[in-house]
């Protein structure tokens, strides 16, 4: 990538505590209860944060403990519609643009006037949404282990398109299954815990958060992605793209586009993370992105 004008770094693993979890507190946004942890109280730089399909906002526990509180930023992480605590309507679209318009307006329900937006998978492709239409909002822009373009939806995501694979699908989550996806999704496999795991199969422990996690995954469209292709080389804001390595979900190829496509973007490899980053390697992530907050000042 030499050329590119793009600053690539690997990364080595870091030892990091259990974060004491954070309060989930509520807004309404449309109608709609969006549930969300805040650490911090709007006197400093706000940084969001953004989940993907699998995950709600317990991913960011340690990013919150170490950028959030006194001395810190104001940082928040929100449950998507759909997702976590937050409400699971389904007569409304759980698309992207349809989430990112959403995450505006909670930004404005909560003061959050620029922002410093990080998103992870599905977050991530919501992320993308907002730094093209919304630019004024985004104070920097990572993305970590994103979807993009055309290079999804993807196994076995997809799969719940089609009713059959998606009643089986379901009643496999049901009988552990979710254990081997979460286990495939890390390079740490030894992080796998009942804590852990609890707090993924939260969401799918009633008929409602089924039925939503369904809704969402017939939502998704490529087409929203490779809709703003084009603008995203046109993002002047700091760009920051981290990469797990170890991902057996999503393809580096996305990593490797956006970060020659995004002016100035800095491409960060970490070998020693799969899909799950923020679980596989949270101290480390903390670091980079506080590089990534401090140098977009």
């Amino acid at each position: 990538m030499v050329g590119l004008g793009i600053e690539e770094a690997v990364v080595a693993a870091l030892l990091v505590p259990e974060p004491a979890e954070t309060p989930l507190r509520t807004v309404e946004v449309d109608g709609q209860a969006l549930a969300y942890r805040r650490r911090g109280d709007g006197a400093a730089e706000a940084v969001l944060l953004l989940h993907g399909i699998t995950t709600h906002s317990f991913l960011w526990e340690p990013v919150l403990a170490a950028h959030g509180g006194p001395g810190g930023r104001d940082v928040v992480a929100v449950d998507l519609l759909g997702c976590g605590a937050s409400a699971k309507p389904l007569d409304v679209s759980y698309g992207l643009p349809a989430h990112a318009a959403r995450i505006a307006r909670l930004c404005a329900a909560l003061g959050l006037e620029r922002v410093h937006l990080v998103g992870h998978d599905l977050g991530g492709g919501i992320a993308q949404i907002l730094a093209v239409e919304r630019p004024a909002l985004v104070r920097s822009l990572t993305l970590i282990n994103t979807v993009g373009y055309d290079f999804w939806p993807v196994q076995p995501i997809s799969a719940l398109r089609t009713p059959i694979v998606r009643q089986l699908m379901m009643a496999a989550l049901d009988a552990g299954a979710l254990t081997a996806v979460v286990r495939r999704g890390l390079y740490h496999r030894e992080l796998i815990s009942p804590a852990l795991m609890a707090q993924f199969r939260a969401p799918l422990a009633t008929a409602e958060g089924r039925k939503a996690f369904v809704h969402f995954a017939r939502c998704l469209d490529n087409s929203d992605l490779t809709g703003i292709a084009a603008a995203l080389r046109g993002i002047s804001i700091p760009t920051a793209i981290l990469w797990g390595m170890a991902d057996r979900y999503l393809p580096f190829a996305i990593a490797a586009r956006l970060a020659a496509e995004i002016p100035g973007a800095r491409l960060v490899r970490i070998a020693t993370a799969g899909h799950f980053v923020p679980i596989d390697e949270p101290a480390l992530l903390a670091e980079v992105l506080r590089e990534q907050f401090d140098a977009a000042r």
